[in-house]
């Protein structure tokens, strides 16, 4: 019987983290993913902002390890090569009423240590953002915020811990567990794993793993987000994180520039109970550009060229839940709403104090290898660069993705490191992100993934399970 130290159940941005550092001692490692590919749950419709480090109380879990997280992300990226910077964001007031929840989240992030927090009035909010509504009466500004593509970090934090030894294996659901004679014995869809070890990083679906492993003490709550991508033609004319005051429940409704450019906005915030439930609404729509226009009028609905949903964790008591449970070795990390994105590094670091207590030898190895090998990003590079790249991999010469700029050779790359899907090209590369959403590349993708997988056009998927795009001419003519 081979024996894991670790067992991770789930690959989401959390998940992906833990695996890394866990991959820098001498230890044997799985991590198991019920999704096609890693980042493809919770993690791939996140809005991809790092928060500043104030927005969470600091009597919370949650508030002490998002600004723990939030200084994490610089070193990660240098490691990982995956996009992220920090852009900054306002939180702003539109009524007098709204200045104190502006003073106290000040004060929070304060007495956390977040550096740069100010208190702007309207015409230094103006002179800063000239699109928003002259309406707006104060600002708490913070220059610690930034924006990353999830899923690329998703992608990257995975690659690396590979790099460095960690077994994979997805389409593999979690169907029972069972602890027997200081070993944990994982009923998975694809055989038995057994591992010292098991981390409940199962995002929307960690009460259930729980409820397997007999601590089933907490129940997890979907909370609905619909969000909405902006055409190119307004990348710049916002430029940072614009939060409106937040609620009990939500930060409320941004705008936020991407890290590629690209303005978002939403999400909203709706409690759902269908864990599977990613639609967006004509109702969600209206409330998000209505709330969105009241603070930056120059934004529309006409502007929208894509939206999508995302689903929050959302645990009892609303914050996060990372600790041992009642039975040895089954650590629990569920709960993890935002500021989870932010958090993911830290919680790593956390959870990895969690194991070593609980008995787990963190003996580091010699040989663990920091760095990703670079990723080539076409459209990043100079006109000589373009020469001499086509000029030595011709692929890099043709383009796939007009909108994006996206070429053939960074479309085989991707796959070559592990994108089989779709999304798994789009979430890697940006092809099919742009004006035309993949009416323009979608077919070359097919193509080039159905040769280099080896597998008929007809059987790939959008993003796995059912979501086919073609055909078999087969199966139309006996409809």
């Amino acid at each position: 019987m081979e024996v894991y130290d670790v067992a991770v159940i789930g690959g989401g941005i959390v998940g992906c983290a833990i695996a890394r550092e866990l991959m820098r001692y001498s230890l044997r490692v799985i991590l198991l993913e019920k999704e096609i590919e890693v980042g493809f749950g919770v993690s791939k419709a996140n809005s991809g902002i790092i928060h500043g480090g104030h927005h969470s109380s600091p009597d919370t879990l949650k508030g002490k390890l998002e600004w723990e997280g939030n200084q994490l992300w610089d070193a990660l990226r240098d490691d990982l090569d995956f996009g992220f910077k920090r852009i900054g964001e306002i939180t702003i007031a539109l009524s007098e009423e709204q200045i104190p929840t502006l003073q106290q989240i000040k004060a929070q992030g304060e007495q956390k240590g977040v550096p740069g927090l100010e208190l702007w009035e309207t015409e230094q909010i103006l002179k800063a953002e000239p699109h928003l509504s002259p309406n707006i009466v104060a600002g708490l500004y913070a220059p610690t915020t930034g924006v990353v593509n999830p899923y690329e970090a998703c992608f990257a934090l995975i690659d690396n811990a590979r790099l460095n030894g960690l077994e994979i294996s997805t389409k593999n659901p979690v169907l029972g567990l069972d602890y027997r004679e200081d070993v944990w014995q994982i009923n998975a869809q694809k055989g038995v794993i057994y591992s010292r070890f098991v981390i409940n990083a199962a995002g929307l679906f960690a009460d259930q793993i729980a409820e397997m492993a007999g601590v089933g003490n907490f129940k997890i709550y979907p909370r609905k987000g619909e969000e909405y991508l902006l055409d190119k033609r307004l990348n710049g004319y916002i430029q940072r994180v614009i939060f409106p005051c937040p609620t009990p429940v939500s930060k409320g409704i941004l705008v936020i520039p991407t890290y590629d450019g690209t303005l978002m906005v939403g999400p909203t915030a709706e409690q759902v109970e269908d864990k599977e439930d990613l639609t967006t609404t004509a109702a969600g729509g209206q409330r998000v550009f209505e709330a969105v226009m009241q603070y930056a009028p120059g934004i529309s609905p006409r502007d929208c060229i894509a939206e999508f949903a995302g689903l929050r964790p959302v645990a009892d008591g609303e914050d996060f839940i990372i600790e041992p449970s009642s039975r040895p070795g089954f650590i629990q990390v569920a709960g993890i709403q935002s500021p989870g994105l932010t958090a993911a590094p830290a919680i790593a670091l956390l959870v990895l104090e969690i194991l070593q207590d609980s008995g787990l030898a963190l003996i580091p190895k010699d040989d663990f290898i920091a760095k990703n090998p670079p990723v080539i990003r076409f459209a990043s590079l100079s006109r000589t660069e373009h020469m001499t790249l086509t000029q030595e991999h011709p692929s890099y010469g043709r383009i796939v993705c007009r909108c994006e700029g996206i070429t053939e050779g960074e479309i085989l790359a991707a796959i070559a490191r592990g994108a089989a899907t779709l999304d798994g090209i789009k979430f890697r590369t940006r092809a099919g992100m742009g004006r035309c959403q993949g009416g323009f590349c979608t077919g070359r993708c097919l193509e080039l993934l159905s040769r280099e997988l080896g597998c008929p056009i007809p059987a790939l998927t959008k993003r796995g399970g059912e979501s086919w795009i073609v055909r078999a001419r087969e199966e139309v003519l006996n409809r």
